[in-house]
């Protein structure tokens, strides 16, 4: 800005091209001249009349804004230099609004007093959202001329003394020159002078031409002769203001200027040292926190902020403008008064709407601030009818109060209730601009932290909706799971583990890792997933499952890339089926001995890599033997061997522990404590339980109808056996259904009926039919499909799965309690 700037200051030039360096007499910095300031709105009236323009022109701010420009600067005649042709039109058009580029030149004005100034003008055409339309800046003509060309016998007409326009970063310093820009504008916010600085970047910075090669950059003068004098005083001022001493009775325009530029640099002051105290962490509620606290007590005694519902829930961008229905949450209160004192009354985490004729819902509606010099008894008594049974009233009668809201992208997000003691002085218009910048800062602080809060809770939202829910227990084994997501590389990622239930009470168990972040990364994984859940049930062998998937990686693209480890655990023979693609190995920890160790196993390409073969191995285990399958970000460690953390996999995995939870909570521990994990964390352990042979009965059943009474026979049987007579009538009718269903749809091969007694009976019937049966709606007239409905209503659970040799049909009930 140029407040403060003397006319007297003349502009000293570098030695430009062809001249030696201080071949010019040493004066203030180069281009530094005073200049004024006017910007014009759309309707072609004044909004802003610098301190120079009152200099340079002789009318005061209080006349000129709001005027017609052309009215305030007549251009009475072109003011033309020897060789001069200045870019652009006239003056007098470019005010008139038919400026569509920048222009610049030098013009005659008529003064007030029948005085004429010669200037050197510069003109700004403005777009955007805002009310500017024209940016002119203007400097004495006559005060550029300097003494010693007028001695040395130069006239006016030979020293060339010109507007014009330059990219700044042409001049050394060029970031300087960009960051004291900001310097000559008005005040504004902070988005509408970046507004304009920007724009003035773009179409050319203002230069004084001295020759044709001879360019100086204009930056603002502060008035070098007067400054530390003028300094000295404002400083005196500033100290008066803060301590509460009394102004002198008279003041004169410069006192007025200078207390206007204390305000503003005392405000400047405060918003910068906001700035610098909130935002320092994308945590909302500790956002909120630094917000409230920011203001209290420099700029406020009492500090209350409120959120919508949509904000402190972490979810979308609100949308719409609020109502009376709006819930708006009380996320945090900081005040100077007795501690206490406002807990009961206003406790944070209250939610509740404001009526219509409140100033909080004229600040959330319009989004602009409102300020209440002091609150009356009567506004006092309509706010406090709000809080039901609290009498708010002696909290807030009296007091000064400002309404500021919180936005965002021009969303209201939330307000902020300023209040000051009575004692203190009252809000006024510049409180109200403050108010209103600090909020915008703070808007946008918030909904940073918003929207981090929101992604991450879509993040995660994604990533469990990715991985499943496996429950704790199998037939014949126990299942435990844990994932970390990524600590560095965002909260989305492509590892996963599962399990899924095969027939004859097996179990399979897949650990994958897909390589890369984030969500391409986490879609590809549920691509792989999928279809890995999808060919465990058709129950193909671990080697042609990985082979199957290794092709359908191939088919989805070249990009996409994983790791994967696949096992089936068959309870009844005790053996493990598994094979591997790329993925490290799993520890097996032996209950006999409890030591652990990595299991050998071919080590096989990624999936996607193609082209090369998958082998699997068979693993003989004993009941109570544990199988730990990871993914690398558990074991690999930046600037470490990731044999040293498979050796901690080893050792952490044998640990004794009381549950299967513990025993991956150990895992945990000893692995993710050696800090520098980035990558995130899939892990599976299982406990191979076994099923004894006592616990299993089987029976081969020729393909002869009158083998179904034989099989309702030994299932009956076999349950009384077993004490569980209770299930006996359920379970001989629905094997009565699987087993005729088997015979009339069976080939050559003898239909084979299967009990185990686990967690729950599960009954299987294997044939050698590759079609699965679906359920069926039978009407009254129909003979047949009734069968799988009744077996789905009795049952616990059903399902069925296709072999190699055909299918089997199974269903689960529930042991009764003992």
């Amino acid at each position: 800005m140029d407040r403060g700037t003397d006319r007297e200051a003349p502009p000293s030039r570098p030695a430009g091209p062809g001249m030696e360096a201080g071949s010019v007499e040493a004066g203030p910095a180069a281009g530094r001249i005073p200049l004024a300031v006017v910007v014009v709105d759309r309707a072609g009236l004044v909004s802003h009349w610098s301190s120079g323009a009152r200099r340079l022109f002789g009318t005061p701010k209080e006349t000129a804004v709001g005027r017609p420009v052309t009215d305030l600067l007549p251009v009475s005649g072109a003011l033309a230099y020897e060789d001069y042709d200045g870019p652009g039109p006239d003056l007098e058009p470019a005010l008139g609004g038919a400026l569509s580029y920048p222009a610049a030149g030098c013009a005659r004005l008529d003064v007030p007093e029948g005085a004429r100034a010669e200037v050197l003008w510069w003109a700004y055409p403005l777009v955007g959202p805002g009310p500017e339309r024209l940016l002119v800046l203007a400097a004495d003509a006559a005060g550029l001329r300097t003494e010693d060309t007028e001695d040395a016998g130069e006239g006016p007409g030979a020293e060339r003394v010109a507007p014009g326009f330059a990219l700044h970063t042409d001049f050394p310093g060029a970031e300087d020159l960009a960051r004291r820009l900001p310097e000559i504008l008005p005040s504004m916010s902070v988005e509408e002078g970046a507004r304009i600085v920007g724009q003035i970047l773009e179409l050319g910075y203002p230069v004084l031409e001295f020759s044709q090669n001879d360019r100086v950059p204009v930056t603002p003068d502060w008035g070098v002769p007067r400054r530390a004098e003028r300094k000295a005083r404002r400083e005196r001022l500033a100290r008066a203001v803060a301590a509460g001493e009394p102004l002198p009775a008279e003041l004169t325009e410069d006192d007025r200027e200078d207390l206007e530029y204390t305000a503003v640099r005392e405000r400047l002051e405060f918003l910068n040292e906001v700035s610098g105290r909130i935002g320092t962490s994308l945590d909302l509620s500790r956002t909120i926190v630094e917000v409230s606290r920011a203001v209290v007590p420099r700029f406020t005694d009492v500090a209350g902020t409120y959120l919508r519902e949509q904000v402190v829930a972490g979810e979308g961008f609100p949308e719409g403008v609020p109502d009376t229905t709006t819930m708006w949450h009380r996320v945090a209160v900081e005040h100077t008064d007795e501690p206490g004192r406002w807990d009961d009354v206003v406790p944070v985490g209250e939610a509740m709407p404001f009526p219509a004729h409140t100033p909080f819902f004229q600040c959330m509606t319009t989004g602009e601030p409102v300020l209440v010099p002091r609150i009356s008894e009567q506004m006092g008594h309509a706010i406090a009818s709000q809080f039901e049974k609290r009498d708010i009233r002696p909290l807030i009668t009296g007091r000064s109060m400002l309404v500021v809201p919180l936005k965002a992208r021009n969303v209201v997000l939330g307000f902020m209730i300023l209040l000051r003691h009575p004692e203190r002085a009252e809000f006024n218009d510049m409180d109200r601009v403050t108010g209103a910048e600090l909020a915008a800062r703070a808007g946008l602080v918030l909904d940073n932290a918003r929207m981090y809060t929101y992604q991450e809770s879509v993040a995660e939202t994604l990533q469990d909706s990715m991985l499943p829910h496996i429950p704790p227990r199998r037939a014949g084994c126990d299942v435990a799971t844990r994932y970390l997501p990524g600590t560095l590389l965002g909260r989305v990622g492509g590892d996963w583990f599962d399990s899924v239930k095969l027939p004859g009470a097996r179990t399979a168990f897949v650990v994958g890792d897909v390589m890369g972040h984030g969500l391409n990364s986490a879609a590809m994984m549920g691509q792989l997933r999928t279809a890995v859940q999808t060919m465990a049930a058709l129950d193909l062998p671990p080697a042609q499952l990985l082979r199957n998937l290794d092709d359908l990686a191939q088919r989805l693209g070249d990009s996409y890339l994983a790791t994967c480890l696949y096992a089936v655990y068959d309870p009844i023979a005790s053996e493990l089926h598994l094979a591997n693609a790329g993925h490290i190995p799993p520890v097996i920890v032996r209950a006999r001995d409890g030591r652990s160790e990595l299991l050998d196993l071919p080590t096989g390409a990624p999936i996607g890599v193609g082209g090369v073969p998958f082998e699997a191995v068979r693993v003989r285990v004993e009941p109570g033997d544990r199988l730990v399958m990871c993914t690398d970000g558990l074991v690999e460690m930046r600037g470490e061997d990731i044999g040293v953390g498979l050796a901690t996999l080893c050792e952490s995995a044998a640990h004794p522990a009381a549950s299967m939870d513990d025993a991956c909570d150990t895992i945990i521990r000893a692995l993710n404590t050696r800090g520098g994990r980035k990558d995130d964390v899939a892990l599976l352990m299982a406990r191979l339980n076994g099923i004894e042979p006592d616990d299993v009965a089987e029976w081969r059943l020729p393909l002869d109808p009158a083998e179904v009474p034989r099989a309702r026979a030994v299932v009956r049987e076999q349950l009384h056996d077993w004490g569980l007579a209770r299930l006996a009538d359920t379970a001989e009718l629905l094997v009565s259904e699987l087993v005729t269903n088997a015979v009339q749809h069976s080939r050559t091969r003898p239909v084979e009926l299967r009990l185990v007694r686990g967690d729950t009976l599960l009954c299987e019937v294997d044939d050698d039919d590759h079609e699965l049966p679906t359920l069926l709606s039978a009407g009254p007239g129909d003979d047949t499909g009734r069968g799988l409905r009744v077996v789905s209503t009795l049952a616990r659970e059903w399902g069925t799965s296709r072999t190699g040799a055909g299918k089997t049909v199974w269903f689960e009930l529930t042991l009764p309690r003992r």
